[in-house]
C-alpha cells in the first residue's frame, strides 16, 4: 500500500540554492512521484483563511478494508467535501517533476564561447452501524453528520477522550494499530474533529474506477497546516510526502521546520541519461539521510502561467480549479490575459496561482509535530535540474584552440564526478569507471606520486 494516509494529514487505516538561470538547451527527462514507494501525495490550495486539501487514495488492497481519518478543525458540511479526478496529480507532478537538459560543446576550432542546443533523442449508506458494546455516547463519541460522496461513506466525529474515539473506531470495523488512542489525543485536545471514510462497495460498483479517487474538502482556518502525526501511528519506518502548494503569490516554507531548496542546477556526467531515476533517487536518499530525515525540501518553485523549460504543458484554468484553485474568477483570468507575455510557454488566460513542491521524508521521532506553513515574499524561480553536456568530439590536432579544449573537458568531468559523488553518496571509483575516467581520478598529485 502507497502509505498517501500514513505519511500525511490523512491516516489509512487498513489490514499504511541556487536561482535558475534562463534554459538554454533542451529538456530530455524526468523523474516523477511514483519514484518513491512509500510517498504520499496531497494538494493544498491556500489564500487567506481559505483551504482546498485533495488527497491522492492509492491504497492497494480489499476496499471493504480501506479508511480514512483525517482531523478536520470543524465538522463539514456535505457540499465542503467532493470527489477529485487523480490525473490532476499527474499533471502537477508532471510540471513540477525534477528533470535533466542536455547540451553539446561548439566546435572550438569555430571560436564561439556559446553552448548549443541539441534534439533531445526522443524527446448509499451511511457509515456502518455501531457494533455491540458501549455506545457512542458512553464513550464521549458524537456522530456530528453522515454523507455518501460518491464512493466514500462519510462521518464526521467529534471526541471527549482518545481511548473512547479508539474504541469506537474499532467497535465500528476499523482496522486501526495498536495504540492509537496516543496518536488521536493531541487533536481531541484542540477540539478538532475528525472525517471519517469508508469504501461504500456498491457506489463504487457503480464508478466503475479500477482505483479510489481522490477525495478533496474545503474549509476555513486560520492555520495553514497538515496534521501529519495521526498518519505516523501505523507507519513501519520512514515516510515520504510530496506535497504541491498552490498560493497566489509567494513560495511556501514550514515555519515549524527548516526548509531547504535541494542541491541542483548543476553539470553531472553524461551517463546519467540513461540512468536519470536511479540518480534522482539517490540523491534524494543521501541529501535526506545527511539531513537525519528532519528538514522540508523544495523540489520546485515556479509561476503557473509559464514555464522554463516545461517538462509539461502548465495547467489549464479548469485543471487548477480541478486541483482546488478557488480564486479563479473574471477578474483574476482578465489580470492574467492583460500580464506581459512570457518568453516562454504559457497558458494565457489562467488564473494566478504559484505552485511549491515539498518533499519530505521523516519518522515519528524526526517530525513530531504537525506541518505548520507560511507563503513568503520570495519569488524567485527554482527547479531541481540537472545538466549533461557532451564534449565536442574531433581531434587534439584540428586546430591549437582543441588541445586546450580537450584539457578542459577533462577537468570538467572531474568536476562532474566529484558533484555526482557528492549528490548520492556513489564511490567515486565507481562512477570513474562508468565516465572511463583514469583510475587515479580522485587522487592529488602526491598520492599518485607516493604510490
Amino acid at each position: 500500500m502507497n502509505r498517501l494516509a500514513t505519511g500525511l494529514l490523512a491516516y489509512c487505516l487498513a489490514a499504511l540554492s541556487t536561482t535558475t538561470a534562463a534554459f538554454c538547451g533542451f529538456y530530455v527527462g524526468k523523474t516523477d512521484a511514483k519514484l518513491f514507494n512509500d510517498a504520499s501525495q496531497v494538494i493544498l490550495a491556500r489564500d487567506g483563511n481559505r483551504t482546498v486539501i485533495s488527497m491522492l487514495n492509492d491504497y492497494r488492497g480489499d476496499p471493504k478494508d480501506f479508511a480514512l481519518v483525517v482531523p478536520v478543525p470543524h465538522v463539514l458540511a456535505r457540499d465542503q467535501i467532493h470527489i477529485g479526478d487523480r490525473r490532476v496529480f499527474d499533471r502537477l507532478d508532471a510540471f513540477s517533476a525534477p528533470r535533466l537538459a542536455e547540451y553539446v560543446d561548439d566546435d572550438p576550432c569555430a571560436r564561439r564561447e556559446r553552448w548549443y542546443e541539441k534534439r533531445m533523442m526522443d524527446m448509499t449508506l451511511p457509515a456502518a452501524p455501531a457494533a455491540s458494546g458501549m455506545t457512542a455516547k458512553a464513550l464521549g463519541v458524537t456522530i456530528e453528520a453522515s454523507y455518501t460522496v460518491g464512493e466514500y461513506d462519510i462521518v464526521m466525529l467529534s471526541a471527549e477522550q482518545s481511548d473512547g474515539l479508539e474504541t469506537w473506531l474499532r467497535q465500528n470495523g476499523y482496522r486501526i494499530p495498536p495504540k492509537a488512542a496516543k496518536a488521536l489525543q493531541p487533536y481531541i485536545r484542540q477540539d478538532m474533529k475528525f472525517f471519517v471514510a469508508k469504501v461504500n462497495l456498491a457506489e463504487r460498483a457503480k464508478t466503475g474506477a479500477a482505483t479510489l479517487r481522490p477525495l478533496q474538502f474545503a474549509f476555513e482556518s486560520e492555520k495553514f497546516m497538515l496534521p501529519i502525526r495521526l498518519g505516523m501511528a501505523n507507519a513501519a519506518g520512514p515516510q515520504d510526502l510530496i506535497a504541491y502548494v498552490l498560493t497566489t503569490s509567494g513560495r511556501v516554507e514550514s515555519t515549524n521546520y527548516r526548509t531547504i531548496k535541494l542541491p541542483a542546477n548543476m553539470d553531472v556526467p553524461v551517463f546519467i541519461r540513461s540512468d536519470f531515476s536511479r540518480f534522482y533517487k539517490a540523491l534524494f536518499d543521501e541529501q535526506a539521510r545527511r539531513e537525519n530525515y528532519r528538514l522540508v525540501f523544495t523540489e520546485y518553485f515556479w509561476d503557473m502561467s509559464w514555464c522554463d523549460p516545461c517538462a509539461a504543458e502548465p495547467l489549464t484554468p479548469d485543471e487548477l480549479r480541478q486541483a482546488g484553485v478557488f480564486w479563479t474568477d473574471a477578474g483574476a483570468e482578465a489580470a492574467a490575459i492583460a500580464a506581459p507575455k512570457r518568453p516562454a510557454i504559457g497558458n494565457g488566460g489562467a488564473p494566478k496561482a504559484m505552485l511549491t513542491r515539498l518533499h519530505i521524508r521523516y519518522t515519528a521521532e524526526t517530525f513530531p509535530e504537525d506541518l505548520m506553513f507560511q507563503q513568503t515574499g520570495d519569488r524567485e524561480n527554482f527547479q531541481t535540474r540537472y545538466a549533461l553536456r557532451y564534449p565536442w568530439k574531433g581531434e587534439p590536432t584540428a586546430c591549437p584552440e582543441a588541445a586546450r579544449y580537450l584539457e578542459t573537458v577533462r577537468k570538467r568531468e572531474m568536476v562532474e564526478a566529484k558533484a555526482l559523488a557528492s549528490l548520492t553518496g556513489w564511490e567515486m571509483s565507481d562512477i570513474g569507471s562508468r565516465m572511463n575516467l583514469s583510475p587515479d581520478v580522485d587522487r592529488t598529485w602526491w598520492q599518485r606520486l607516493w604510490n
